[in-house]
């Protein structure tokens, strides 16, 4: 039985290296490798061929969850971006910040990371803050090569910082676990990293500054924008997150996708500009397709495996390496999976490892919050490099991509021993999820 689902193992790798050969999309290359690993299944009754559609279309519903928070948080994003507020808390960093770098850089981290930790995708801070970020980083001093690497680096922090981690959400859901307690194993390594990735990054700064032109070249905003518009919906959103832990009996629990829509609302009517929300959900969910298409056939993907048994053999697979060997080999094996399988990754390698870690005595939720620390720098490796390929885009790097990556070495060194530590040390940290619930 394990050489017929070796076989099968086989053929899906097979299928999905053919489809990307024929420069398909990752999702529909992974659409590929599913459709024709079912049917390969079929062949030995796993599964029976009359159900294989029945596990396409049930699987890719597993994550509705995810595609419902992801969707609303990125059209709230993307009302403030819209609105004005945005490019607004930019000027404000420059202007009353010009001359106190440390402090610039730091508000500009911040300005990258809420849009990726509200919506989970570090793709959504670059498409929402990146270019009058890169601007602002550029009139610092910071030379074009090294404002991508910052980009990069921060805006993948961001997709791993909470509320919202996308990667934590799979693990949470193909583990029974729930997605509870990551504020402070994720939320503490994130801000530490970025500040250091800040610092090593944007310290030196070369040429002369000119804080008029800076201000001149920026984007305009709405005249009757202010900081109360800019943050009141955001102070929604987290009041209502806070309150039902601080009144957990009396509060009733709206989940994260309502609680988003509540925010948008709130922003909507705090606009300085009228929006046309219908045309801007639109254009946002156009944006969005090509990741709500990934997330649903990781779904299918990961249906399909379980039925065939091809994701019981890899978690055999990983209980039968050496744990030190397995330590060593998560240094490369999860970055380089998220480049060949973006968020699918996390569905066919992550859950075999929790399971593992957890049955030999880790912290399954401090776990998952190491891997998803290191699950962002392969958003920067061929062939999908889409965090990587974006950050290059808005800040206007014309050089080789290869010498942008190499610039991120630092930081990349750094984050991937934190989040090996934190596996390794998982039940010593144990605490920050007990503190964070």
């Amino acid at each position: 039985m394990e050489l017929q689902i070796g076989i099968i193992l086989a053929i899906m790798v097979v299928a999905y290296a053919v489809a990307k050969w024929k420069k398909l999309s990752v999702e529909l290359s992974m659409l590929v490798s599913a459709v024709v690993g079912g049917v390969a299944g079929a062949f030995i009754k796993t599964p029976p061929v009359n159900t294989l559609a029945r596990h396409l279309i049930e699987g890719s519903f597993t994550y509705l969850d995810v595609i419902l928070v992801f969707t609303t948080a990125t059209i709230f994003m993307a009302i403030v971006s819209e609105s004005g507020g945005v490019n607004y808390v930019v000027r404000a960093t420059i202007k009353y910040f010009y001359n106190l770098r440390i402090i610039a850089l730091i508000l500009l981290m911040f300005i990258i990371l809420i849009p990726g930790a509200l919506t989970g995708a570090g793709s959504v801070s670059l498409l929402v803050v990146g270019a009058p970020t890169a601007l602002a980083l550029g009139y610092l001093g910071i030379p074009k090569k090294k404002v991508a690497a910052i980009l990069f680096i921060v805006a993948g922090l961001s997709a791993a910082a909470p509320p919202v981690n996308i990667w934590a959400m799979i693990l949470c859901a193909g583990t029974a676990i729930p997605y509870v307690g990551f504020e402070l194993p994720l939320g503490i390594p994130v801000l530490l990293l970025g500040i250091f990735t800040m610092l090593t990054l944007g310290w030196k700064k070369e040429g002369t500054m000119d804080k008029q032109k800076a201000l001149e070249d920026m984007p305009e905003v709405p005249e009757k924008m202010t900081w109360w518009r800019v943050l009141l919906p955001f102070l929604v959103f987290f009041g209502l997150v806070i309150a039902y832990r601080i009144w957990p009996f009396d509060m009733p629990i709206l989940g994260l996708p309502l609680q988003f829509v509540i925010a948008a609302l709130v922003a909507l009517l705090v606009s300085p500009k009228k929006i046309n929300i219908l045309v801007l959900s639109r254009d946002t969910v156009k944006r969005l397709l090509p990741l709500l298409a990934t997330i649903a056939v990781v779904g299918s993907l990961q249906q399909i495996m379980t039925a065939t048994g091809v994701r019981g053999l890899l978690s055999f697979t990983v209980i039968s390496i050496p744990l030190l060997l397995l330590y060593i080999s998560l240094i490369f094996i999860i970055p380089i999976s998220e480049g060949v399988l973006t968020y699918g990754a996390a569905a066919i390698l992550g859950i075999p490892l929790i399971w593992y870690f957890d049955s030999i005595g880790l912290h399954a939720t401090v776990v998952i919050a190491g891997l998803t620390l290191l699950w962002p720098l392969g958003d920067g490796l061929p062939p999908t490099a889409l965090i990587g390929r974006l950050s290059v885009m808005v800040s206007d790097y014309k050089d080789s991509y290869w010498s942008f990556l190499k610039s991120t070495w630092l930081p990349w060194i750094v984050i991937t021993m934190v989040g090996i530590l934190m596996v390794i040390y998982s039940a010593k940290l144990s605490f920050l999820v007990r503190w964070s619930m």
